[in-house]
């Protein structure tokens, strides 16, 4: 699934970055947003916007950027 389709308040993992321009996913990396990272879904903006948090940092990526991240759900414990 794609980071867009995710829900609030949910932890999932990163499994890849892929479909975006190579700045985009270096600037990413860069953030700590990198295969294998669990990352948590704070909040959804109606024009597709996420906010996620991810190793202590909260940050926004848009619709296009959202739609490049793969993700899949970690078990809850």
């Amino acid at each position: 699934m794609n980071l867009n389709d995710s829900y609030i308040d949910k932890t999932y993992r990163v499994v890849q970055v892929t479909g975006l321009e190579l700045p985009v996913e270096r600037r990413l990396e860069a953030l700590g947003l990198t295969e294998g990272t669990s990352i948590t879904v704070l909040n959804k903006k109606n024009k597709g916007a996420v906010i996620v948090k991810v190793r202590g940092s909260r940050f926004a990526v848009g619709n296009n950027i959202a739609a490049g991240i793969r993700i899949e759900e970690v078990a809850s414990r």
